[in-house]
């Protein structure tokens, strides 16, 4: 799939507009419609691709209007429909930003510093790790946090997903596809994930399940081959012999730009009010980055179309 990227640095990037999107995942891009709706010209700022994390995603199949779509052809989409509204897009990095007055300062990797009256904050969230001897030595040598960019590298051969929700069991039933065996392994004795994906992956004959277990450390020699894990209920410590292990247990807000600046919660989250604005006048935040209940591709959508469209109606009407 082709995406718009050869211009990725543009050089007519104005030094003003009316709203700042950072990032272009579906709440970016929902805010930029509707911002273009309500007749101010929004910048989406983007680090790597139209549709941010949902590029990751193998097929979305709870997305309405798409009874079952890839993660590419949606983040494809997403892009094509925000260009075609007139939306305009920047691919580069934010490092810095100053709300401390009415007009914001955001400055970019490329040297560029762009005004703004308002900003939203749509930079989503990255996978937690599991925090163990041996995962930051073992990261791309069998240590994995994306089944859809490293599963192939794992063809007829013994992988773990670490993690009980709907991520982990997406990706489990993904990996079940290229992988001779898939072993879920979760810290409780049974699945947060959907009911619909916890189905599937107990009807699925070469997925099987680890209860109550964590890992404890991760080894190998060039590349993994053994995980040690504790048993919760029994305190029993085993060693398990895999050839990759996928990590799904949790996200961590992409907010380290931001902390002083607005209002996080304890974990790092963004604190908004209904309308997705922070504590900060004409700072609004949308998306996984944002302190909420469900992070999905259309909570994601609809909290950018709020603060796209408050924004419009508190500030330019």
């Amino acid at each position: 799939m082709f995406f718009d990227m050869g211009t990725s640095k543009k050089s007519n990037i104005k030094e003003y507009y009316d709203m700042v999107i950072i990032g272009g995942g579906p709440a970016g891009v929902a805010a930029g419609i509707y911002a273009v709706q309500g007749g101010i010209k929004p910048l989406i700022i983007e680090k790597d691709l139209d549709g941010g994390q949902v590029n990751l995603t193998e097929y979305v199949e709870n997305y309405p209007g798409f009874t079952s779509i890839t993660g590419e052809e949606l983040a494809e989409k997403l892009g094509e429909h925000a260009k075609e509204f007139g939306v305009e897009f920047h691919y580069g990095e934010v490092i810095n930003v100053d709300f401390s007055k009415e007009e914001k300062i955001i400055s970019l990797d490329d040297g560029n510093i762009i005004k703004t009256k308002t900003v939203v904050i749509a930079t989503g969230a990255t996978p937690r790790k599991l925090g163990v001897p041996g995962e930051k030595e073992f990261a791309g040598k069998g240590v994995s946090y994306c089944a859809t960019c490293d599963g192939h590298f794992f063809k007829n051969q013994k992988v773990a997903v670490i993690g009980g929700g709907n991520t982990a069991v997406e990706e489990a039933l993904y990996l079940s596809k290229i992988a001779k065996e898939v072993y879920i392994i979760h810290r409780r004795d049974k699945l947060r994930a959907d009911k619909f994906y916890q189905d599937k992956a107990f009807n699925t004959e070469n997925i099987n399940f680890i209860w109550n277990s964590v890992v404890k450390e991760i080894k190998g020699d060039k590349k993994v081959n053994q995980l040690v894990l504790e048993n919760r209920e029994t305190g029993e410590v085993t060693n398990f012999d895999v050839d990759g292990v996928f990590v799904f247990v949790g996200l961590l807000p992409v907010t380290q730009l931001f902390k002083d600046k607005i209002a996080l919660d304890d974990y790092g989250y963004i604190i908004t009010d209904k309308h997705m604005e922070t504590n900060v006048k004409g700072v609004f935040a949308a998306g996984d980055v944002v302190q909420k209940e469900l992070r999905q591709i259309i909570t994601a959508a609809a909290d950018g179309a709020i603060a796209a469209s408050f924004a419009v109606r508190e500030y330019f009407n």
